[in-house]
């Protein structure tokens, strides 16, 4: 009875807006029957897009297929609480174990939680939470940053990415906030998740800063929350032209005409976190109407000459697309996730 009423609510929210159903459906539409949802039909899953493909799930309504997606992931965390960063049909492909890969999971299921307030969700994902953080948390540098990955081989890379570590700030929001919820108190997350919000807003040189080519370096530290008020204004106005086509939508790179709708669709939702709607709306309105007949989203093109590429159709992109959608609209309860604005200093959510 409290699934058909949310669903109901969800679907009204969703008919007062542009048509949203579509990217849902492709997602719903690329799931296997045991869960798993690759990039798109005969591709490979990774941990991260999966999390952000039952996102959109939820967004959609389909609750029960997200819930899915979480048992798969859950089925198949490793015993150090990491996952592998990619998998075939089930089976692992690439053994690297990546630190922001594991923890996005607190993100998701915060976000269901927040849509269904289904208690007995969190409690059953508790434990793949928990080891998820703790294993990335095992990656922690001493001056905050968090090194991105374990080589197959079990070797640390020492290198840290400003966009993964930012993922795992907010990561680290959301497994604090479901960790209250449950009566649990975790000082050293919360502390680990000081530490790095100090790395990220005063030390970039502990960053490898030849990823600064890619849009995401950009805007993570205001996606995840770090920067906020002026200085997030400031980072936006200061490196706007580097990757903005105007009209169109945002560069995956600085250095190559290929404007992406993921990449667009998380400035619209770092400007909406601060605030700025007026903006978000504009650059959300240069890609609404990229799309495929069957209302999913193209996952980019490039620029000047239009060209659709690649031609798949990108769960985790309809995913961002629905998210992005979701913060301008407030299509569902967990559409002010990211906003700065119901976040506390202790990284405690204010929505619950």
């Amino acid at each position: 009875m409290v699934r058909d009423m949310i669903l109901t609510e969800v679907k009204a929210r969703h008919a007062k807006a542009d048509d949203f159903e579509a990217p849902a459906a492709l997602i719903a539409q690329t799931q296997k029957p045991d869960g798993d949802i690759p990039w798109a039909e005969n591709g490979k899953t990774d941990p991260w897009d999966l999390v952000e493909a039952a996102i959109g799930l939820n967004i959609g309504g389909y609750f029960t297929q997200a819930r899915q997606a979480f048992d798969w992931l859950a089925g198949k965390q490793l015993q150090d609480g990491s996952w592998y960063s990619s998998y075939r049909d089930g089976r692992p492909e690439d053994q690297t174990r990546e630190s922001h890969m594991a923890c996005y999971l607190a993100v998701g299921v915060l976000h269901h939680y927040l849509i269904t307030r289904d208690h007995h969700f969190i409690r059953d994902m508790w434990p793949t939470v928990r080891r998820a953080v703790d294993f990335a948390l095992s990656l922690q540098a001493q001056d905050g940053q968090v090194y991105w990955a374990l080589s197959p081989e079990g070797r640390l890379d020492p290198m840290a990415l400003l966009t993964g570590s930012s993922s795992i700030y907010m990561s680290l929001k959301c497994a604090l906030s479901l960790a209250a919820e449950l009566g649990q108190n975790r000082p050293a997350w919360r502390e680990a998740m000081i530490r790095l919000g100090r790395a990220i807003k005063h030390r970039p040189h502990l960053f490898n800063m030849a990823k600064s080519r890619y849009a995401m370096d950009w805007f993570y530290p205001i996606l995840c929350g770090v920067l906020t008020g002026p200085d997030a204004q400031r980072r936006i106005d200061r490196f706007w032209d580097r990757y903005v086509v105007q009209g169109h939508g945002v560069l995956c790179v600085s250095d190559q005409p290929w404007v992406t709708i993921a990449e667009t669709s998380e400035l619209v939702l770092a400007l909406a976190a601060m605030g700025n709607f007026e903006q978000a709306r504009i650059v959300f309105n240069w890609i609404k109407d990229k799309r495929f007949d069957d209302g999913s989203c193209w996952a980019g093109y490039t620029h000047p000459d239009m060209t659709i590429w690649p031609e798949d159709k990108i769960t985790w992109t309809n995913a961002v697309f629905l998210m992005a959608a979701d913060a301008l609209y407030n299509l569902t309860p967990a559409g002010r996730l990211f906003s700065h604005s119901v976040w506390r200093p202790e990284g405690l959510c204010s929505l619950l």
